[in-house]
């Protein structure tokens, strides 16, 4: 398999020089432990002092993890990335909301997103999170199969109720709808949900898209019992496959509550069980379709390997590779010039709200191994090669 993510001038072609300058700046800061704990301390004491820091941060961090601060906003970065290959998944960030005002926004939010991504050829997918449309202790209530009171049932026919109106809005208007995943303990409500939808909706293509998190041990199998009942029952699958971002605080739980982690032994461990729930995919993908949200290289390759060994187009619409807007543009623009279908997943919200969404990007960065590194390594490359060119 050719070796094509190295590739830094593809990479950052819509990077000016201040802008790789601003790249190689935060990342240089987020691969420092200490400051990122001290600069997210720093963040929100000034939010919730009113100091008057919303510029300063949409001129750094914002700009750079971010498309914008409303969905017109993100118009000229989306038109930018599609020049060069690269769609976007709007995802609307604004965090820690919990109650009915803000549920019932964030559906409208979605709605409206559905609407915008059918006239937008860059817009190939629509985007939600359960808890933006629920309360966590709600969705673990019911996934525990707890009984629920009198006022909990009506709660919870509501969540049913934004799931179902975002579903079909997104069926009669041809848009495909990923559905993201979050901690395991609320996780089965959620998945009881959006199979009931993939089998509403998932009758002609997959239009319905759950989430697979696998640094999860037992993902591979659900996968798998869901997909007999997709053989006996006539619908399709559609999931996005991840690693995981709540690796800590899921060891955490197990250990406190004494029960077995759902957290893959070993980051290998892992990595395997991405590549194989990938590789099934791939060999059941008439039956299929799959959004591959990966960073890593390696698995990466190992797809466009697999599209290969098995006679897919590169450019095959049940196959998606998805990085994070802001991260791993050798990944996203070296493959969208090859051909194959490549979305970034693009933030938005008010800069205020979706600070939390910021600053656990930047605790990622930081603790995962390697990749701001990386990101560092590639920057710097470039910047080098713009210096030898100019020269």
């Amino acid at each position: 398999m050719e070796k094509i993510f190295d590739n830094t001038q593809i990479a950052f072609a819509l990077k000016s020089d201040s802008e790789l300058d601003r790249a190689y700046f935060l990342f240089k800061l987020i691969d420092n432990e200490p400051l990122v704990r001290i600069g997210t301390a720093v963040t929100n004491f000034a939010l919730k002092a009113h100091l008057p820091v919303e510029k300063l941060i949409r001129a750094s961090v914002f700009d750079h993890f971010c498309g914008g601060v409303s969905e017109d906003d993100c118009m000229p970065v989306m038109e930018k990335m599609y020049s060069k290959g690269v769609c976007s998944v709007l995802d609307y960030s604004v965090e820690g909301k919990d109650d009915e005002a803000q549920f019932d926004a964030a559906m409208k939010k979605t709605l409206k997103i559905i609407q915008f991504a059918k006239e937008k050829d860059a817009i190939p997918f629509a985007v939600f999170k359960p808890t933006g449309f629920g309360r966590f202790d709600l969705y673990k209530k019911v996934g525990s199969k707890s009984p629920l009171n009198f006022e909990e049932h009506q709660e919870w026919d509501r969540v049913v109720a934004r799931y179902e109106a975002v579903a079909k809005m997104a069926f009669e208007q041809d848009v495909s709808l990923l559905i993201d995943a979050e901690e395991s303990w609320m996780q089965d409500a959620a998945d009881d949900l959006v199979l009931r939808l993939m089998k509403k909706y998932n009758k002609i293509r997959p239009i319905i898209f759950n989430t697979l998190q696998l640094y999860r041990w037992d993902r591979l199998d659900y996968l798998k019992k869901i997909h007999e009942q997709a053989k006996e029952e006539g619908f399709f699958i559609g999931m996005k496959l991840v690693r995981g971002a709540y690796l800590e605080k899921e060891n955490d739980r197990a250990k406190e509550k004494g029960y077995k982690s759902p957290i893959c032994a070993t980051k290998e461990e892992s990595d395997k069980m991405y590549d194989d729930t990938v590789a099934y995919m791939i060999e059941n993908i008439n039956q299929m379709a799959v959004f591959a949200g990966t960073h890593n290289e390696i698995s990466s390759y190992k797809l466009m390997q697999l599209m290969k060994d098995n006679n897919l187009a590169f450019n095959d619409n049940r196959i998606w590779f998805g990085q994070l807007y802001g991260m791993s543009d050798n990944i996203s623009y070296n493959l969208a010039e090859k051909g194959y279908n490549v979305a970034k997943y693009l933030p938005f919200g008010p800069v205020r709200d979706v600070m939390p969404y910021l600053i656990r990007r930047a605790e990622e960065n930081t603790s995962v191994a390697g990749q701001t590194s990386r990101e560092l390594m590639l920057i710097k490359k470039e910047r080098e090669r713009r210096k030898l060119n100019d020269n």
